[in-house]
């Protein structure tokens, strides 16, 4: 790809890239900066900021989340509590017509609705917010709405979690993780992974714009306090290692390699017919190591799986057709998912390699998920050649000023 220009001039209150400054105290994170809070609390303790959100609005009203709910391609759950004990609770997948979902003044029901961000311009917004975590790192933003007393019991999380009270009110109760090394014990027989032992060392009622963060493994248990309760949950995924290995492998086999064939000419006959021989253990080692033997291979396939769209999204490729313009500025989708490393441009689970001028307006594209029409057309023609395949998979569009 081409050589030369710089980064876009700074905006004021942005970063060169065009994102947050990640140094300013901002009233989301209750006075501390990105940076600070990173060091303070990331995967450490909990925060809770009262009126981290001033003025904070549903993205979106009850009635159209209740007709979201019913809709094909969207994960959506209703938890209700059908007695006093754990075991009488229900759990109902989507989708949920409006007919399945309870009186709203019954008690004890929540209805949640994953991957909000993918369905409404709003909840994108308000995740963009957490953009001082890296995107590799985001999984999605959910809503919850509760009845009275509505819930789904203590738990535990294997993920970050910002709880962000955007109306109504929420009790929430919190327990210190485990020792580490010790895995919860779940109550058995519920339809939900609750915690059979729950010691609550933090109680807070959450009111409109505060706001909760918890790390990973940090027992919770939020109840509506009243009526028409909603809390917007920004939620980043913490990988496992053997899941990552395991879809690293897949990745890697994926690729062409060498299409050698196991020989054995020299195998003499066996007493042993159920022992491996060493030679086919030998042959897979060596059949492994020719994928790793690639030093782009292990980041290729990594940022490939990072921006792997989840299975559940599509993209509309409506203005396929159109004629491109290029006095036009160029926005992500946002159900894109677009990151990079030093060699290569990921973008929604393929990879491309970047370099010089082309790469850090690449850079610029996945930081701001926007690209000016000055810096578009800075690009070189293949590289822009590349963002109208983009532009006609619905990957990112046009807008025009």
């Amino acid at each position: 790809m081409a050589q030369g220009l710089a980064p876009a001039p700074r905006a004021p209150g942005m970063a060169q890239n065009g994102t947050m400054d990640v140094n300013a105290a901002t009233p989301l994170l209750g006075g501390l900066s990105p940076a600070a809070f990173m060091k303070r609390h990331w995967q450490k303790k909990p925060l809770l900021v009262r009126q981290a959100w001033p003025g904070v609005a549903p993205p979106l009203a009850r009635p159209a989340l209740f007709d979201l709910a019913g809709r094909d391609g969207v994960e959506a759950r209703l938890v209700q509590a059908r007695g006093p004990q754990p075991q009488d609770w229900q759990v109902r997948h989507g989708p949920l017509p409006r007919r399945a979902l309870p009186p709203l003044s019954r008690p004890g029901w929540t209805l949640l609705v994953q991957g909000l961000d993918l369905h409404v311009p709003a909840a994108h917004e308000m995740l963009s917010r957490f953009r001082f975590v890296p995107d590799a790192r985001l999984d999605d933003l959910m809503v919850s709405w509760a009845s009275p007393d509505g819930g789904v019991g203590p738990h535990v999380d294997a993920y970050d979690v910002f709880l962000i009270q955007v109306q109504g009110r929420r009790r929430w109760r919190v327990a210190p993780p485990a020792a580490r090394g010790v895995e919860p014990v779940w109550v058995e027989g519920a339809p939900l992974k609750r915690l059979r032992d729950f010691n609550p060392t933090l109680d807070w009622v959450l009111e409109p714009g505060d706001m909760l963060y918890l790390p990973p493994y940090w027992g919770h248990d939020g109840t509506a306090v009243g009526g028409d309760c909603m809390t917007c949950s920004a939620g980043f995924r913490v990988p496992a290692a053997g899941e990552l290995a395991r879809e690293l492998l897949l990745r890697l086999s994926e690729d062409e390699g060498d299409p050698s064939l196991y020989r054995d000419p020299q195998q003499p006959a066996t007493t042993q017919p159920a022992a491996i021989p060493p030679a086919l253990e030998a042959f897979a080692r060596q059949a492994l190591q020719r994928h790793l033997a690639d030093p782009l291979a292990l980041p290729r396939a990594l940022g490939e799986i990072l921006t792997e769209p989840k299975p559940n999204v599509w993209f509309d490729s409506h203005d396929a057709e159109l004629a491109a313009d290029a006095s036009a500025a160029l926005r992500l989708d946002p159900r894109t998912r677009m990151a990079y490393d030093a060699r290569h441009v990921f973008v929604n689970g393929e990879s491309f390699v970047a370099a010089g001028r082309d790469a850090r307006l690449m850079h610029c594209l996945a930081d701001a998920r926007w690209l000016s029409a000055r810096e578009r057309r800075a690009l070189s023609a293949g590289a822009a050649e590349l963002l109208a395949e983009w532009r006609a998979a619905g990957w990112l569009h046009e807008v025009t000023a």
